[in-house]
């Protein structure tokens, strides 16, 4: 179902689970052991997930929501069910990693909220995305509704939750769903040389970033003070100090 390769500092994710890498409770469970492996190793600095079907991810697990909702307790098991995705998707937004989701196709419900939650996203152009649960009449309840307002703004996220629309990966970039969109032949390539170049870069200062960034979605916070105590801490590090040290030898003559 999920496969994890480390390679380069950059672990990728696959999801494998024919057809369409549909979302069951044994699928949350084997990403969440995938993330307990992963936090047991120091060799990485970029989370890479991707698909190795023709979809990124379709969504629920059609036959697990019908199960669900056969029996007497069908709410609560949805319920449920639903939490499930919502702990697993913070979880990955949670980490201090860099998290790239490479959508090489379908990304709809569940499977694009995944997507939502990794900091960066390249789509093929080809690729559907989309949160279409309001016609079915429910919600984008795994983060969805929060992730895309987030990102987009409220009108955006009205836009396709809302109207139930689902675009392209190109339509996706425009409106800053996707940071990157190329047609799918070249998706492999451009998410491998995004994900080795994020790879290379200082950890910690990666890790900093994210946590700045995040601090200033949160109402009435900012994170100025964030930045300043970060700052304090990457210059007390000794790489840090020497990738300075060199930049400086380099540079301070071309500015005299």
């Amino acid at each position: 179902m999920i496969r994890l390769e480390i390679n380069g500092r950059i672990a990728t994710v696959t999801l494998s689970r024919p057809p369409v890498n549909a979302i069951s409770t044994e699928w949350i469970a084997h990403f969440d052991s995938t993330l307990e492996r992963l936090a047991a190793r120091t060799d990485w600095h970029v989370l890479h997930v991707r698909s190795d079907q023709k979809v990124f991810c379709a969504g629920a697990d059609l036959a697990q929501v019908r199960a669900c909702l056969a029996g007497p307790d069908g709410p609560d098991q949805m319920l449920a069910y639903v939490a499930g995705m919502q702990r697993l998707f913070a979880r990955i937004e949670e980490l201090s990693q860099v998290t790239v989701a490479e959508i090489g196709g379908a990304a709809l419900g569940g499977g694009l909220e995944l997507a939502l939650a990794c900091d960066l996203r390249i789509a093929a152009a080809e690729a559907k995305l989309g949160l279409p649960e309001a016609r079915l009449g429910v919600i984008p309840g795994a983060g969805g509704t929060q992730r895309l307002t987030r990102l987009c703004g409220q009108a955006t996220a009205a836009r396709l939750i809302l109207g139930a629309e689902v675009i392209d990966g190109g339509t996706a970039a425009t409106l800053g769903i996707a940071h990157w969109s190329v047609p799918r032949a070249e998706l492999p390539g451009r998410s491998a040389e995004i994900t080795r170049r994020i790879a290379e870069l200082p950890a910690a200062a990666l890790a900093a970033s994210k946590a700045c960034i995040a601090a200033a979605a949160v109402p009435g916070r900012g994170g100025y003070l964030d930045e300043l105590e970060h700052t304090r801490r990457l210059y007390s590090s000794e790489d840090t100090r020497r990738r300075v040290e060199a930049f400086l030898a380099d540079n301070v003559k071309s500015q005299a």
